[in-house]
């Protein structure tokens, strides 16, 4: 709490808005109230309407206080491009599709016209999300094209390789999962010459992907594992510790209690700072496999301090069929 109250007090918008992201589970209803009034106030003076967009969802999300039309209205009357993106953005964040593609085909239109490659290539990628969500994977791989084409003659390399691997996944959600597994692996040697974590995590995310779909929950793992070694230090991590927690859910939920007690050695050497959860999962899956006493189990858990690893331990030691 006093973290964020002392950022918004700095007006760093960008940082702010990372530290919501990470922090706002641990904050009380009146402790949240406090800091999205607060971080509303700053968004609007700075006129930064990302940061805008993420307080009007966390109302939502977290306080069911509707602030969209309020949303709308702003950016109705301020009519640049950066107010209406966030808006089409929040619109896809609560699941109204249909919305965020209207607005998001309005701003293309717009965009066309004023022949700015870098707003149309964002607009492509986000449409092309939602076409996913819409398992509308044709589209979606059209808009990727057209959104590489624009990257490329910009020559902003780190976003055309986040689009390809983007468009490899597409491509293995139509159906070609040897061509996207072919796309992903040439993108493995330009994403190790830039060292960019978050893009080799991606990468592995997408592999994992693949491998989860084929039951190959070996290989999944160690997908997993490489994503979460890439991902530290950027804003990828969460997301590739949560696929491994879906991976380790899906395991318990079938019973394959074996694959999960091999394999977490593995992610507790490698992750020292994680040891004792990963230790913890393994404990759980030896239990449930009626290889250890409950004691023991217990004696392990106990060693676990973070309240949110706890609590994973509980989720996924309640997995059932």
């Amino acid at each position: 709490m006093e973290e964020i109250l002392k950022v918004i007090e700095e007006k760093d918008t960008k940082k702010l808005a990372n530290l919501l992201y990470y922090k706002i589970d641990e904050l009380e209803d009146e402790q949240l109230e406090e800091v999205l009034k607060k971080a509303e106030e700053l968004a609007l003076e700075q006129k930064d309407y990302e940061l805008y967009k993420l307080v009007v969802y966390y109302y939502h999300e977290f306080l069911e206080v509707d602030k969209i039309s309020e949303f709308e209205e702003l950016a109705e009357k301020e009519g640049s491009f950066e107010a209406k993106f966030h808006l089409a953005d929040l619109y896809f964040l609560i699941g109204e599709l249909e919305k965020s593609l209207a607005l998001y085909d309005e701003l293309l239109e717009e965009e066309l016209k004023g022949g700015n490659l870098e707003h149309i290539a964002e607009i492509q990628y986000n449409m092309a999300l939602i076409r996913e969500e819409l398992q509308d994977y044709e589209k979606a791989y059209e808009l990727l094209e057209g959104a590489e084409e624009n990257y490329e003659k910009l020559g902003d390399r780190e976003r055309l390789l986040h689009v390809r691997v983007y468009k490899a996944y597409v491509r293995f959600e139509m159906g070609e999962t040897y061509e996207a597994k072919a796309m992903l692996a040439s993108l493995l040697p330009e994403a190790m010459e830039l060292q960019n974590g978050g893009l080799l995590a991606e990468i592995h995310m997408s592999f994992e992907e693949i491998f989860e779909e084929d039951e190959d929950y070996e290989a999944a793992l160690q997908e997993c594992l490489y994503a979460l070694l890439w991902a530290r230090g950027t804003e990828y991590y969460d997301v590739a510790f949560d696929t491994l927690v879906d991976v380790l859910w899906q395991l318990f939920l079938d019973d394959d209690f074996e694959t999960v007690y091999n394999n977490t050695p593995m992610f507790r050497d490698a992750l020292p700072n994680l040891d004792g959860f990963f230790e913890g999962v393994r404990y759980l899956a030896l239990y449930k496999d009626g290889r250890v006493e409950e004691s023991k189990l217990k004696e392990i858990v106990e060693k676990v301090e973070d309240r949110r690893l706890i609590d994973l331990l509980q989720f996924l030691g309640e997995a059932e069929l």
